[in-house]
């Protein structure tokens, strides 16, 4: 019985699998000739290859000009998100569990401006983030950038991982300190794993968003040595004597080659950052 029940389940979900088939055909297909046109030329004006060719790929092995080699800008943009999203996992793992459990002072009000700073969009704070960081002596630093695109992220982090602790129930802690183990202790090895999905979920939304970054790196940190993919991607674009296509277009597929991985090995984790609590 049971078995026809999961037949009758998926004859019904057939339908809903062919729309979506169709609709995504066509996304799927333009990506497939993006990553072929990248290893062919073709003639001018036709859309099928006529040749194979790795020319387009070159700037994996040499340097195109007088443009950096690929390297170390690849280097600077995994340093980049790698490092935002520890900063972002720490800061928002330790004060959401403070505001989750612990009654401090001004704890409503602090929950309110989380709120308004993750809500207030950040484009506009970029002119006072450029005098600041000037001020200081972090312009133009990959740590300047890093630093702003954390702050930027905390927001949201703490609010996802306040929610998450609030469905923690209490009894696993209270049992916890009753068999003599600090807060800590408590806090690590007990209620940490009970929120994991939710750090993963996080994690790989702080990575992403900051290895898709642009406005930053390029406003505050414009200098080769910092050099991000999409600052170098968008360079491409903007060289107009030396403009080449295929090779914008080889560099845009390595761009999102991490992306793509990440996306297909953790994609049930990315939903739960939808799943978290919603008590106050």
């Amino acid at each position: 019985m049971a078995t026809q029940t999961q037949v009758s389940a998926n004859f019904k979900s057939w339908p809903v699998i062919l729309a979506l088939a169709i609709v995504s055909l066509p996304l799927i297909v333009m990506y497939l000739y993006f990553f072929i046109d990248t290893i062919t030329d073709s003639a001018p004006g036709s859309l099928i290859p006529n040749a194979i060719t790795f020319r387009h790929w070159d700037f994996l092995w040499q340097a195109r000009g007088n443009r950096p080699s690929i390297w170390p800008v690849a280097l600077n943009t995994l340093v980049f998100a790698t490092t935002v999203t520890i900063i972002v996992l720490l800061v928002s793992s330790t004060a959401g569990y403070v505001l989750s459990r612990l009654n401090v002072p001004g704890r409503g009000f602090f929950l309110a401006g989380v709120m308004v700073l993750h809500a207030f969009p950040s484009v506009t704070l970029i002119v006072a983030i450029f005098l600041v960081l000037q001020m200081v002596g972090l312009y133009n630093s990959l740590f300047g950038v890093i630093l702003v695109k954390a702050a930027l992220e905390m927001p949201l982090g703490i609010w996802l991982m306040k929610g998450f602790y609030d469905t923690v129930p209490w009894e696993i802690e209270m049992a916890g300190i009753a068999d003599g183990a600090s807060r800590f202790t408590v806090f690590r090895r007990l209620v940490l794993p009970q929120v994991r999905p939710a750090l993963m979920a996080l994690g790989l939304f702080a990575f992403l968003s900051s290895w898709s970054e642009y406005i930053l790196p390029q406003v505050l940190a414009p200098g080769a040595k910092a050099q991000v993919l999409s600052v170098y991607l968008a360079s491409l674009i903007a060289d107009d004597n030396n403009f080449d296509l295929s090779l914008f277009k080889a560099v845009g597929v390595f761009y999102i080659i991490p992306v793509l991985i990440l996306f297909l090995f953790f994609q049930k984790h990315l939903m739960n950052i939808y799943g978290g609590g919603s008590k106050g």
